[in-house]
């Protein structure tokens, strides 16, 4: 099974990152389909998500985003675009890699 492992330093804080967390559960709810379980944590947040064929978990710390997806078979030939697609997501919540 395909993984990809995509990892984001920010300055935002816990609250901050807890709010960008939040939009980001959104859009993976309403233009994706995943189905979304918040575990909040005094240090960290973690994310778990699946749909068919991907399933995953965001953990979100005070200076971190770190998303662990895994692509099923047919998936996972896409896995370049998804990756892609996830980093110009985050790019657009986040702003853009120093």
């Amino acid at each position: 099974m395909p993984e990809l492992n995509i990892e984001r330093t920010h300055t935002l804080g816990l609250a901050g990152a807890r709010a960008v967390a939040e939009r980001w559960r959104e859009q993976a709810e309403q233009e994706w389909g995943m189905s979304c379980e918040s575990e909040p944590g005094e240090e960290e947040d973690r994310m778990r998500f699946a749909r068919s064929g991907v399933s995953g978990e965001l953990v979100v710390t005070e200076t971190r985003f770190d998303l662990q997806l895994k692509l099923g078979f047919l998936l996972g030939a896409y896995s370049g675009k998804i990756a892609q697609k996830i980093n110009a997501n985050l790019d657009e919540l986040l702003g853009p890699v120093a």
